[in-house]
């Protein structure tokens, strides 16, 4: 018996597809660029471009074969429709598998309460749970990551966003979670959506993928809650909520701010306790914890390894990472929000920048996109978690940006810039030993390229200084 991830003849019964040869592969993927040796490289078709114009770079990066709808002279499984083979080979996975899949969703948080809940699950009993790679959540990444799952699997922890009501109504289909874990609501692709209610009811789709005897979970502390709960009730065996508010399932009864920024946390589920530290800081990483300890009590999972795997958990590239940055002759602490923003994680990032022990607090803020009709006002509505947060300067990138900038004006230092080129620049300017600065915007704002510049300064004189 193989222990390969796909075989030829598997992929072919799943796909419906003719194989040219026998291979097995041990990973899948869609990005030549990604292709490691042994893998299964997929040619899907698109309007921007065509897989199919990448199988010599991905045969010569070591794929074991193809999936194609046209020949191409390599080990191959060819399909008439590529996209449609990927999916059928994440429903021959999900169908194969033994293992109790959580499905993760949510306006705010679900790539780090995915890769929480990995962390906690997998502790245990290390490569025995699998989950979605980076932000692989929509209608290519979720079928990916589910045809990446080994047979073998005891646990999987897949993310499903949308930015269209509809779109989880069919990725949940493909997940079939056991657990169906809802975040947050908040506002977030708001030009889709009339209000946030009807975000909470796309969010909501989720619900409707559950396996018999699956458990829905909600944020207790939503004005979105019973809305949530009614469209779980159909699907569910049980809700369960988790918050920070009295009458929460799964609630913190205590939290504190520790010197080294960690959080103590005592949660209480039902008639259980357990206290851990959260390594991240932020009342919104505690909920987070909550939701993450929700999920792995649903399915059995080890409550003291999921606290031990909290406590160790650093920050995401992108999602919380902090790093002290060489400037002048001493260092700024950086934490780096870069891959996306809305005004609710904004709220949230800012009150951690707040509660930094720094000289001065500095921001980089880049606009909030597809916010819609109401975006002026969502960016307007900064000011106050900026002077709640005691920032004393700030850096503004993007046109959306400028109704901010009006409501700061004669209140903090900032400036306002075009893009993220320049930001890096008047960062470059103002920073100094013992600051903190804050990089968060949208992630077509390009803020990550200004973080991976302050990771890698220039250097002069043999004197390391931080340069953009």
């Amino acid at each position: 018996m193989t222990d390969a991830l796909w075989t030829s003849d598997a992929i072919a019964a799943a796909t419906g597809g003719a194989a040219s040869a026998a291979f097995e592969a041990d990973g899948v993927t869609f990005d030549s660029r990604e292709v490691g040796p042994g893998d299964l490289f997929i040619a899907l078709t698109g309007e921007a471009t065509d897989g199919h114009r990448f199988l010599t770079q991905a045969f010569e990066r070591g794929a074991a074969g193809a999936v194609v709808s046209e020949d191409s002279g390599n080990p191959q499984v060819r399909v008439g429709d590529t996209m449609a083979a990927l999916e059928a080979l994440a429903v021959a996975s999900r169908e194969r598998t033994a293992a109790r899949i959580i499905g993760v969703t949510g306006s705010v948080g679900k790539t780090s309460t995915k890769e929480a809940l990995f962390a906690a699950l997998d502790r245990p009993d290390p490569g025995s749970a699998h989950r979605s790679v980076k932000s692989y959540n929509n209608h290519t990444g979720v079928p990916l990551s589910l045809a990446r799952m080994p047979a073998g699997s005891k646990y999987g922890v897949l993310e499903m966003g949308m930015n269209h009501a509809g779109e989880l109504a069919h990725l949940t289909t493909l997940v079939r979670p056991h657990v169906a874990l809802v975040t947050a609501i908040a506002p977030a692709h708001t030009a889709f959506f009339p209000d946030e209610s009807a975000i909470a009811d796309a969010k909501g789709e989720i619900f409707a993928g559950l396996e018999p005897g699956g458990v829905a979970i909600v944020p207790f502390d939503s004005p979105h809650r019973d809305r949530l709960i009614a469209a779980a009730r159909p699907h569910a065996s049980e809700i369960v909520t988790f918050g920070l508010q009295a009458g929460a399932d799964v609630r913190a009864i205590e939290s504190m701010r520790l010197a080294t920024g960690a959080t103590f946390v005592t949660a209480r589920l039902g008639e259980r306790e357990l206290s851990f530290t959260m390594a991240q800081p932020g009342m919104h990483w505690v909920s987070n914890a909550l939701a993450v300890l929700a999920a792995v009590d649903a399915v059995g999972g080890d409550l003291g390894m999921a606290g031990l795997a909290l406590a160790e958990m650093g920050g995401l590239q992108g999602r919380g990472a902090r790093f002290m940055a060489p400037v002048g002759g001493g260092e700024a602490l950086v934490i780096d929000e870069s891959y996306n923003a809305n005004p609710a994680s904004m709220r949230a990032t800012l009150a951690v920048l707040g509660a930094e022990d720094a000289t001065r607090k500095i921001a980089v803020l880049g606009e909030m996109r597809e916010l819609g009709d109401a975006s002026g006002a969502y960016h307007a509505a900064l000011a106050e978690p900026i002077a709640a947060a005691g920032v004393s300067q700030l850096v503004l990138v993007g046109t959306e940006m400028l109704h901010l900038a009006e409501a700061l004006e004669g209140r903090v230092q900032f400036v306002h810039v075009a893009d993220a080129a320049t930001a890096g620049e008047r960062l470059a300017e103002i920073l100094a030993p013992g600051d903190a600065v804050l990089i968060k915007g949208s992630n077509g704002v390009g803020l990550s390229t200004l973080v991976a510049r302050l990771k890698t300064p220039a250097t002069g004189n043999g004197t390391a200084s931080c340069s953009m």
